[in-house]
């Protein structure tokens, strides 16, 4: 497997590709306030059955992000065809790179396809100076949640109305 800065052509299959997730847990936002104190909790509930979420970014995202020319970088296989991307934007006032968007092909997820993008955007991070990932992800995607945790990312942040269907966005970061 080999990672390189995307063209268009794979932007176009990444347009097309069944980036969907199924889960089983969730984490369950509740908040408490008193008047002088908030408190907000995010609880791992066990979903009754497993359920599949559609990705939650529309596909012009892809382009906009691409011709940006920043870190947009694709996995592909021994047959050269791309099976996974990570679309990330750099903001130097805050020394971050913001991954907008990591997704692995279905057939190839689970086999070191997204840790080999995550490091490739770590990187391409260092050389451009900024010392912080940052990624967000949807409460619903527990693997997503599970990924970030795995490789060092800690939880930092929510906001209740960040994608475009009312979901909860969760933000994780780390040092690059």
């Amino acid at each position: 497997m080999q990672i390189y800065p995307a063209e268009l052509v794979d932007i176009n299959l990444f347009c097309q590709m069944n980036m969907s997730y199924t889960t089983d847990y969730v984490w369950q936002m509740r908040t408490r306030g008193d008047g002088r104190t908030i408190d907000v909790h995010f609880d791992t509930i066990r979903l009754p059955r497993p359920m599949r979420v559609e990705y939650p970014r529309s596909p012009d995202e892809l382009v906009e992000h691409w011709q940006l020319e920043e870190c947009f970088l694709v996995a592909r296989d021994l047959k050269d065809e791309a099976i996974g991307f990570i679309d990330a934007q750099s903001q130097p006032w805050q020394n971050v790179l913001w991954v907008s968007n990591l997704a692995v092909d279905p057939s190839y997820r689970r086999q070191g396809v997204g840790t080999l993008l995550l490091e490739a955007a770590n990187q391409w991070a260092r050389g451009h100076a900024l010392n912080r990932l940052m990624l967000e992800v949807q409460t619903k995607n527990h693997p997503a949640i599970s990924f970030a945790l795995k490789h060092g990312f800690q939880f930092c942040g929510y906001n209740e109305r960040y994608y475009p269907n009312g979901d909860i966005a969760l933000f994780f970061s780390r040092s690059t």
